[in-house]
């Protein structure tokens, strides 16, 4: 449940609740909007219901919050929630593109998708360091290698830096190099790792699992913000159904207005998985910005027909600039930038 405050609450009010709250052996969490400030009671709240909360000062109603996801509901934080990245806000006005090889294969290869991506307005560099794949016999990445140069060019470009960590043990290691830590599809339910990148307070993107359902989503959220870390940004990548003979999964469009009616929780969407291949990239693209979308995942390869991992659905450099200009005129017709 939460507590709603009046408005005009004072401090003093707002930490009496917080501290009674605490007493009572549940967390509170604490939402501040422009008209009120909600505290979020987490925890089995059933004995609170004839518990006589609502007689605090400055307290003005108590709401039951029925989803299971308490702290991602909109139910907690009523308004969108905006995460920061240096001088990029994802969630807010402006469409965050997202943008950059699936791959890091070496400094060459990185360093031409990077200034590809930043001369077309890109604002953040994609690349994987470390990369889960099917099979045991595929690229794995270059590791710490890899962060390393993504960090070089980070430096270099002022572009801020998404890669995926893949387990507990790299999440240190990837805060280093990386402004946003991705949790893959394969790992969107690796509790321990929601976990520690919750301790960890960085920026996170959490990928829907490639057969999880929206609420399954929400409640992997949950478990980052449960840890204190509020910036969390969600992933709608395409989910696993009966037509892979011609898309590699199902972007699921539907899910964007969705999700923006449960949570508060920005969602930016990845084409290039949700399809993949790079023909339907620039289609999904504009269908999910014209859908609500706060940002895109676009994978870009300088030479995808020699790319070491998933070079079907990355774009040409010439590819995506043309698809830039095309989605800054869909953003602008649904009253946003790009």
């Amino acid at each position: 449940m939460v507590i709603v405050m009046k408005k005009g609450a004072t401090e003093a009010q707002i930490a009496s609740v917080i501290q009674r709250v605490e007493d009572l052996g549940y967390q509170a969490h604490l939402s501040r909007g422009e008209e009120r400030t909600i505290i979020g009671i987490i925890g089995n709240d059933r004995p609170l219901v004839d518990h006589p909360l609502a007689r605090l000062d400055g307290v003005e109603s108590i709401v039951p919050i029925l989803h299971p996801f308490k702290l991602a509901s909109r139910d907690f934080h009523p308004e969108d929630s905006v995460v920061s990245i240096d001088s990029v806000a994802v969630g807010g006005e402006r469409v965050i593109v997202m943008a950059g090889p699936c791959a890091v294969e070496s400094r060459e290869q990185l360093w031409e998708a990077a200034v590809v991506v930043k001369e077309s307005g890109a604002a953040v560099l994609r690349g994987g360091a470390f990369k889960p794949r099917s099979s045991p016999y595929s690229f794995h990445g270059l590791g710490q290698e890899g962060l390393e140069l993504l960090a070089e060019v980070r430096l270099a470009l002022g572009l801020p830096v998404v890669t995926e960590v893949m387990s507990p043990a790299e999440v240190a290691l990837t805060i280093r190099h990386a402004d946003i830590l991705q949790i893959g599809t394969r790992n969107m339910q690796n509790y321990a790792l929601l976990q520690e990148v919750g301790r960890s307070g960085h920026p996170v993107l959490l990928k829907r699992g490639m057969m999880s359902t929206i609420e399954e989503l929400l409640l992997s959220a949950e478990y980052i913000l449960a840890q204190g870390n509020h910036k969390v940004i969600l992933c709608e990548r395409g989910i696993r159904t009966f037509d892979v003979k011609y898309t590699r999964n199902t972007l699921d469009i539907a899910a964007i207005p969705v999700i923006k009616k449960l949570s508060h929780l920005p969602v930016v969407v990845d084409p290039s998985h949700g399809t993949g291949n790079w023909e339907y990239v620039g289609a999904a693209s504009r269908a999910a910005v014209a859908a609500g979308a706060d940002g895109l995942l676009i994978e870009v390869h300088p030479h995808p027909e020699k790319a070491l991992s998933d070079g079907a659905q990355s774009l040409r450099p010439e590819a995506f600039a043309q698809l830039m200009v095309e989605l800054r005129l869909v953003a602008q017709a649904v009253g946003r930038t790009l």
